[in-house]
């Protein structure tokens, strides 16, 4: 009876833990239901963008998760949202005359002195901001999939090419990672055309919500369009997938940023491909778990 029951047991957390995947990747069709991707990582649980964020996703179960790159004054690439560090770190304490603290202001070791975790909560005192590659290499240690954001690139001129080699250098531009872990998003086409001329096996996602005439002409460089959940209908979820991206299949739509059940669960019944969410345990139950 005994051993029963824990085979029982086992298979039952087997079965939650897999409906907590995703269900397919950026080449894939469409298949079940929509992925979860843990925006900043998993934000409501633990500061953004930091490797706890994305420790706190995989706790969850979920294996996709998104973060932000900008560059530093001597050129490392940093995982952090704003341009301006004093939102998320305790920069003003620490350099308080050099306002405006702008990331590109700062160098990699200045930025490493910094505090990013205190603002969110005294259990998370002394996080620091990553650096891309310590973010990558915690991403992989938890086998999950990165949705990067190329935050600003027109504050870092060539910070496509920098990111290119930093994520070939950690081993994510082999096939493996190209074939469905890796995507790169922008709001900016000019960013992701140069991603795409330079690497143009990596998929790519255009942040925004272009019009349904304009599609075609994205679809030559962006393999996703990936708008605000409230600028979203079904009819035109339907035309982003009718047309063809440029590796071939259709293009996929990934909306953001989606914190509500029922909210979730709507652009679910719209057909969206990914779901971009603070909280992954919320969007995560209204899709797997009810």
């Amino acid at each position: 009876m005994h051993v029963r029951a824990v085979a029982a047991t086992t298979t039952a957390l087997v079965g939650v833990v897999a409906l907590l995947l995703p269900v397919h990747d950026a080449h894939a069709g469409i298949v079940g239901q929509s992925s979860v991707i843990a925006h900043r990582g998993a934000s409501a649980q633990a500061p953004e963008n930091t490797l706890a964020a994305v420790d706190a996703a995989a706790d969850l179960g979920v294996r996709w998760v998104e973060n932000d790159v900008q560059r530093t004054k001597d050129g490392t690439l940093v995982v952090i949202h704003d341009d301006t560090l004093s939102r998320t770190t305790d920069v003003e304490e620490v350099f308080p005359g050099r306002a405006p603290w702008k990331v590109k202001d700062f160098t990699a070791a200045e930025v490493a002195l910094l505090d990013a975790g205190s603002w969110f909560g005294p259990a998370y005192a002394g996080a620091r901001v990553p650096t891309l590659e310590e973010y990558v290499r915690r991403v992989e240690h938890h086998d999950q999939k990165l949705l990067l954001e190329l935050k600003k690139p027109e504050l870092y001129p060539g910070i496509e090419q920098d990111t290119l080699k930093v994520l070939a250098d950690e081993g994510w531009l082999d096939g493996v990672h190209l074939g469905g872990r890796l995507i790169v998003q922008s709001f900016s086409a000019d960013s992701l055309r140069a991603v795409h001329d330079l690497e143009p096996a990596v998929t790519t996602g255009l942040l925004g919500r272009p019009a349904v005439r304009d599609l075609p002409a994205y679809a030559a460089f962006a393999d996703l369009i990936n708008p605000s959940y409230v600028s979203l209908s079904p009819g035109y979820v339907s035309a982003v997938h009718a047309v063809a991206g440029p590796h071939g299949g259709p293009l996929r739509i990934f909306v953001w940023t989606v914190d509500d059940a029922s909210v979730a669960r709507t652009m679910a019944g719209y057909g969206v491909d990914g779901i971009i969410t603070n909280r992954p345990d919320v969007v995560a139950r209204a899709l797997y778990w009810d």
